[in-house]
């Protein structure tokens, strides 16, 4: 027997069948075509509204209409917003943006930023953990505290990994692995770890243990980090950890907060950061399970049109001080992925419902507002920048099923390089916790190594442009035959024709900038959606 197949969204996409327009249980389902029009149309008039009254600032205000800087003042809203505009087929906005983002942003500011959030590291500590805040100019104050969450310290390797291979220095990766294997080693004997360490000391000084706030992204990471890198170790230690959840926390398939070390249940609530589990759940193939927990958590947005942030699972009530519902992506996030395993159409549903919710809801002049709380629908003077990032995009992924994000390996780039043909844009992309895409292929195929002087920078700009004279890239499907160069121009996507089929505008011919090697065939096959099977 084989020892683990491991299975990206690409793979789910082709071996899973899928019942697109399948009636709902009242005899008709969400029109995905209505739903996607709704979706592009609520990111236009959020990003509008930020971009008119609040950049350069974080984060928009949308109940005074201005702005505010939250995570370290470089207009994250804009940054958490360029890859949805990818998606949404605005290529030309998209490369207007980035050249904005490369002229005015300045990460070199005396800002004390999260880690966490950013993504800019500390790890100089004595057991490899990161402190949770950086100064971007002065490095960690001599003040700052050691106490870190869980998810702060094991939420990095999809980025860090991806970072190593595109500048050939291993520090990024290796230091990520590290604090990695020292969460690991710092488990209870039951299996479980904590919600805050010291990273200092490695003392855990919150003893809860679940998958919801403080941990969440670090049981994510180890699955993404294992298919992205496909690395068997990182996926043995998840399911590890999943065979302890299930063992310690899962309770008719609610998850609670127990005592680390115990077992014994320490708080009885189910938290909106939670509802990422049933997609993560999906990555390994465990969709009876997935889909059982998925409908717990639709039912909790079907009594308050959203989800609380903590939810009193025996009392079936919110809990005080955290009714509220700041837009959230986690459940719908969820839906995607589960949609694509299994065409089931109370996915489309709860995208219905997200939708009708949000708008009614939220929506105001200048944008979507946090609904502080869910009894009575007050609104809070907030628009957090995950709602373009993740709520929108994952939305629209939801109700776009030929969106090139869901390519399932048949079709893929190619670019001629001097060391042979590369592959680019096969599917399985990873996506971060922050809902930002990683192409595996691109991540195998532009790996720079120190000893070698590869133009990788030049590499992505000369894929990517639309400005070029004459192509130097192929399309082929799995069953065409030889390669050959595409013989018209392609046509230049905007927001007119962005539901056109992709076609690259021809580039002019020179002295070939990409120095990518070509991949061998385990890797091209690994790319197109088969992770790692052990033959045992």
């Amino acid at each position: 027997m084989p020892f683990r197949l491991l299975i990206s969204l690409g793979l789910l996409c082709a071996l899973l069948p899928l019942h697109h327009g399948a009636p709902g249980p009242d005899g008709s389902a969400p029109d995905p075509a209505h739903y996607r029009e709704r979706v592009k149309a609520m990111f236009y008039h959020a990003y509008d509204s930020y971009l008119e009254n609040a950049f350069p600032f974080d984060e928009l205000r949308p109940l005074t209409c201005d702005g505010h800087d939250t995570w370290g003042s470089f207009s994250l809203t804009l940054i958490d917003a360029l890859d949805t505009l990818l998606i949404l087929g605005n290529v030309s906005e998209f490369q207007r943006v980035v050249e904005v983002l490369q002229d005015n942003v300045d990460f070199d500011i005396d800002v004390n930023a999260s880690v966490f959030e950013t993504n800019i590291r500390a790890f100089q500590t004595p057991t490899g953990m990161p402190y949770g805040t950086v100064n971007l100019l002065h490095g960690v104050n001599p003040g700052e505290t050691p106490v870190t969450c869980t998810a702060g310290i094991g939420t990095f390797i999809v980025e860090f990994a991806t970072l190593s291979s595109l500048t050939g220095d291993p520090v990024f990766e290796d230091v990520a692995r590290v604090a990695l294997m020292r969460l690991w080693e710092s488990r209870s004997d039951i299996g479980l770890v904590g919600n805050h360490i010291d990273v200092l000391t490695g003392k855990w000084v919150a003893q809860d243990a679940g998958i919801g706030a403080g941990v969440d992204s670090y049981f994510e990471y180890l699955v993404k980090g294992a298919i992205l890198l496909q690395d068997k170790k990182l996926m043995a230690m998840f399911l590890e950890y999943n065979k302890a959840i299930r063992n310690y926390t899962r309770f008719n398939d609610w998850y609670l907060w127990v005592q680390m070390y115990k077992g014994t249940v320490s708080m009885p609530v189910f938290q909106s950061l939670e509802a990422y589990w049933p997609g993560l759940q999906s990555l390994i193939g465990d969709i009876d399970n997935a889909m059982r927990t998925f409908l717990n958590y639709y039912t909790v947005w079907k009594q308050f049109g959203g989800l609380p942030e903590f939810y009193n699972i025996p009392q079936g009530y919110t809990v005080e001080k955290r009714e509220g519902y700041p837009l959230r992506p986690e459940l719908i996030e969820s839906a995607m992925y589960l949609y694509r395993a299994t065409g089931d159409p109370t996915l489309l549903e709860l995208g219905r419902d997200a939708v009708e919710s949000i708008e009614k809801i939220s929506k105001v002049e200048c944008g979507f507002a946090t609904i502080k709380d869910l009894r009575d629908h007050k609104l809070d003077n907030r628009m957090e920048s995950f709602f373009l990032a993740e709520t929108v995009k994952y939305l629209y992924l939801l109700f776009d099923p030929t969106n090139f994000i869901h390519n399932n390996g048949s079709t893929f780039d190619t670019v001629i390089t001097p060391y042979g043909e590369c592959i680019l844009g096969a599917g399985g992309y990873i996506f971060n916790t922050e809902a930002h895409p990683i192409d595996p292929a691109a991540l195998h195929c532009c790996q720079r190594l120190k000893e070698e002087q590869w133009e990788v920078e030049d590499l992505m700009r000369e894929f990517y442009s639309l400005k070029r004279n004459r192509s130097k890239f192929q399309k082929k499907t799995m069953s065409s035959g030889p390669w050959e160069p595409p013989t018209r121009p392609g046509i230049r996507l905007s927001p007119e024709n962005h539901d056109q089929a992709r076609e690259r505008k021809p580039a002019t011919q020179k002295v070939p900038l990409l120095s990518c090697p070509s991949q061998p065939f385990t890797s091209k096959l690994a790319l197109l959606g088969q992770v790692f099977l052990d033959a045992s």
